[in-house]
């Protein structure tokens, strides 16, 4: 048994030296063969990059540069557009408020006019109506006068024949106007 373990260290021991201790990149036997599989690693990457990745890549960036650049200009044309309508909507209300004032202005004058018919019409029949007072006045006071006159001249009738005295007709109404004008 002693022979058998020995034998098979020294086979671990043969097989071991075929073989270098460590990381095989590190193996200065192979770096030719890293170098070269280095290359071509880098050659496929590079032309996978170029043929594949950065074309795809470029389109995007093409198109979002494209995206951005329309709807930059949709938005400078919403702007104008609204810029169009805020002028239109000043515009309109300018107007608006001339014709509203147009129309107060008209309303007024109509107003007035009416006004100033009714105020002529009203001084006119008030005129007329002081006019007939006026003359009503007058036949009052006219008839008051004589009322008075009457009343004077039968009142003094009456005293002096309570008086015993007796007085004609004329010389009462002498006296009696004789009074009257002061």
């Amino acid at each position: 048994m002693a022979t058998e373990a020995h034998e098979a260290a020294a086979g671990a021991a043969a097989h071991g030296a075929g073989q270098s201790a460590g990381m095989p990149q590190l193996d200065t036997t192979t770096y030719i063969n890293q170098i070269v599989w280095l290359l071509v690693a880098l050659v496929v990457i590079y032309l996978v990059l170029r043929l594949v990745a950065l074309p795809r890549i470029g389109g995007v960036l093409a198109e979002r540069s494209s995206t951005i650049t329309k709807d930059l200009a949709a938005a400078e044309e919403l702007k104008q557009k609204a810029v169009a309508a805020e002028k239109a909507y000043n515009e309109a209300l300018a107007k608006a408020r001339d014709e509203a004032g147009k129309i107060v202005a008209k309303a007024k004058a109509e107003i007035q006019a009416d006004l100033d018919a009714a105020t002529a019409k009203a001084d006119v029949e008030i005129g007329a109506k002081v006019a007939e007072s006026e003359a009503r006045i007058a036949e009052i006071r006219a008839g008051a006068l004589d009322s008075v006159t009457e009343v004077a001249k039968d009142t003094a009738k009456e005293i002096i024949a309570a008086l015993g005295g007796k007085a004609d007709a004329r010389s009462v109404t002498a006296a009696v106007n004789a009074r009257l004008k002061g």
